[in-house]
């Protein structure tokens, strides 16, 4: 953690929502006139697209059924590690881009499935913002969760999760129903032991909860919208959180523990504005003094 370079850590898996959230933090960034630097978390994938596959091959011929992208060793999390703490010592960096497809690839003039140069961080941001799948990653080898001032987690139910995956990949990407399922498949073991330990770690989780029949995501038509959802904000440490405050701005929430208040998924953003605000203004101010 850096009092001078501040870093924000979203955590969520494929499906979770992810890049809604950093939506979200990038409204309050360009509202508060807060000059972040932001990297993604597959920009630390340890093979392009042709590479995994052949690594996949061959685990799978040695009778490895559970590699994946969600596993660590599929990722460069000491990399990861360094550019965090490199970020949080001195403000400097580098990222780069991982292009999934034909849009990404006219942008950024790499093919897809490939990665962009290495290049370095713009000069005096006021703070480092990931998003990805191992923001908050503690293993024998990198301590991800101790470099990160503010850890976000982004967890909807799991069958919400698979049902906003299937769409997007077939909608997006191109996949079949089936070959998405195989892909969850795969990642079962390493979502159980890589993925979910980090929500333990997290400052602040958002998980949504659909009021809507999901028991069997492999055939829903849809995702459950906003308005047929509720969510769930658990706060690690709750002291200083103005729940009353929170409850009376935020229509129809309520507070379900002493550390969690429920809201209606409409109000997300809403809450998420509210929540985050006060904290990266806090950062940004406790940086500027340092």
């Amino acid at each position: 953690m850096s009092k001078k370079h501040p870093i924000i850590s979203v955590t969520g898996s494929s499906g979770a929502g992810t890049s809604t959230v950093k939506h979200t933090f990038d409204q309050i960034f360009r509202r508060e006139g807060v000059n972040a630097v932001s990297i993604e978390g597959d920009a630390f994938h340890r093979y392009n697209r042709a590479d995994m596959k052949a690594e996949l091959d061959r685990r799978y011929a040695e009778g490895d059924y559970t590699f994946s992208h969600f596993s660590y060793e599929a990722n460069d999390l000491k990399e990861l590690e360094n550019v965090f703490r490199e970020y949080g010592e001195t403000g400097k960096g580098r990222t780069r881009h991982y292009v999934h497809d034909a849009r990404e690839a006219e942008k950024y003039g790499v093919p897809p499935g490939h990665f962009t140069q290495w290049t370095p961080f713009e000069d005096d941001t006021d703070l480092l913002f990931y998003e990805g799948l191992h923001g908050s990653v503690v293993n024998d080898e990198v301590n991800l969760a101790a470099l990160a001032d503010l850890k976000i987690g982004v967890v909807p139910v799991i069958n919400l999760e698979w049902i906003q995956k299937i769409h997007r990949d077939r909608a997006t990407r191109g996949y079949s129903t089936e070959a998405v399922t195989d892909v969850i498949l795969r990642r079962m073991h390493a979502y159980v032991h890589c993925i979910t330990p980090q929500f333990t770690r997290t400052d602040i989780n958002f998980q949504r909860v659909p009021v809507v029949d999901t028991s069997n995501p492999f055939v829903a038509r849809w995702i459950p919208t906003a308005d047929e959802s509720l969510v769930v904000i658990r706060f690690k440490n709750p002291r200083g959180i103005d729940f009353a405050y929170l409850t009376n701005m935020i229509a129809g929430s309520w507070m379900s523990r002493a550390n969690s208040i429920v809201v209606p998924g409409g109000k997300l953003d809403l809450a998420m504005q509210l929540i985050l605000t006060p904290l990266i203004e806090r950062l940004v101010r406790d940086s500027k003094r340092a």
